[in-house]
């Protein structure tokens, strides 16, 4: 897609430091990372969001993902790690384009950490529920 930072990197018109690709799939480190090790996987066909994502191309980037996360947990010598994926704005997604972040974690590290949490009124859940079954 024109102007997509992330298709300009797939065409190799950007630099980037790649950690893996094939045909259907690019990793590279993130350039502003949370942790050392944070990497980006992306399809190389352009989409913007997961749900607007053809099942091909979601199915492409998961078959890898498991094998890209475990190595970059593996050389950063993570505990774990979090797979992310920002969706619109709202969301913090600043590039446009599919991306699932790999961000490496070691106990303590303060990474991601206080998400807020709070309990349903009771009652909402199952009004909740039903309206995203209806949108399904």
């Amino acid at each position: 897609m024109d102007g997509c930072v992330f298709c300009k990197m797939v065409a190799g018109e950007i630099p980037v430091t790649k950690v893996y690709e094939d045909e259907a799939v690019l990793a590279f480190l993130d350039i502003g990372p949370i942790s050392d090790g944070h990497t980006l996987v992306i399809p190389k066909q352009h989409c913007t969001m997961l749900h607007e994502c053809e099942a091909g191309i979601l199915s492409a980037v998961a078959a890898r993902l498991g094998k890209i996360a475990g190595a970059v947990a593996a050389a950063m010598g993570a505990e774990g790690y979090n797979v992310l994926v920002n969706n619109g704005s709202a969301a913090g997604q600043v590039v446009n384009h599919l991306h699932l972040h790999i961000i490496p974690r070691k106990a303590g590290d303060r990474v991601l950490t206080g998400w807020p949490s709070y309990k349903y009124k009771k009652g909402q859940i199952e009004e909740i529920a039903a309206r995203i079954r209806a949108s399904l």
